[in-house]
């Protein structure tokens, strides 16, 4: 095999004609920068709850999922092989709340990603209704992903491809709310991919709906108009903002021992809660 691709967090490797293997690793990375210090069992849970919603939202949308169990032992847990794609160049973002950069944003301009929203809307508030906030797709070595607007990502991928995306991806963001907060858990935002297989079928790639690519609340403590306590790699964000001493490009620094076993229980416990199942 072939490595095509290393990504933040996860290495692509070829394989058999058309297939390749998606290598979930254990390395965590904050404001596109790659932290020196992995999570341990991180990129197993990653690739079992992704492996969870793509069967959970198979109806909504295809995806590109062949087998988790044909995959070379030394990856067995934390390997996919997956229909080689061509990845298409916008991230896919739903927000259902106001945190993050989206907050940000609004403080700024009163919109995010060009979508106007209400006046007087405070920090962690529940917006009238989620919206697609893209983003471009940036390789991490030339700079931070940067917000996108729907004429933008229109322009990038025409019209109708743009239609879908946006659809699928508030299609796929409500489905998974409502299941989560049943569960107890607010899903405040989430970034998803998408990529065209070679006879124009779009499929749903990468990973889906986990602790790396979305932000998660406790339905029991969300309490809007402060910062909010997240169960996802928010635990990482927050301890790197509040070191004052980053400036957020790399090298990124170590990260201690607590923050390390702190969100590798946070992960384990969003698996846990959002399938029902039993870490093993």
């Amino acid at each position: 095999m072939q490595l095509l691709h290393k990504g933040k967090v996860r290495d692509v490797y070829s394989d058999r004609p058309g297939e390749v293997i998606l290598v979930a690793s254990d390395r965590v990375s904050v404001y596109d920068v790659v932290l020196p210090t992995p999570i341990p069992d991180k990129g197993k849970v990653l690739t079992s709850l992704s492996l969870w919603w793509f069967d959970q939202l198979a109806d909504v949308v295809p995806n590109h999922v062949v087998s988790a169990d044909d995959v070379p032992d030394e990856w067995r847990g934390r390997a996919i092989r997956c229909r080689q794609v061509e990845i298409v160049p916008v991230e896919c973002v739903a927000r259902g709340y106001l945190a993050g950069s989206g907050w940000t944003s609004y403080q700024e301009t009163g919109a995010v990603s060009g979508v106007e929203l209400p006046p007087g809307l405070v920090e962690g508030d529940r917006l009238p209704e989620p919206i697609f906030t893209p983003t471009t797709k940036t390789p991490p070595e030339l700079g931070h992903d940067e917000p996108m607007t729907y004429a933008e990502v229109e322009a990038q991928v025409g019209p109708p491809v743009a239609a879908r995306l946006r659809d699928l991806t508030l299609t796929l963001y409500r489905r998974a709310a409502e299941l989560m907060e049943r569960r107890g858990i607010l899903l405040v935002d989430t970034k998803v991919e998408f990529g065209l297989a070679p006879d124009g079928t779009l499929l749903l790639a990468d990973e889906v709906i986990t602790p790396d690519s979305s932000r998660f609340w406790a339905a029991s403590q969300w309490a809007p108009g402060r910062r909010q306590v997240s169960y996802d790699k928010q635990v990482v964000r927050d301890w790197a903002q509040d070191l004052g001493t980053w400036d957020k490009t790399p090298p990124g620094p170590a990260v201690p021992d607590e923050i390390v076993e702190r969100t590798r229980a946070v992960y384990i416990e969003m698996y846990e809660r959002i399938t029902g199942q039993a870490w093993t």
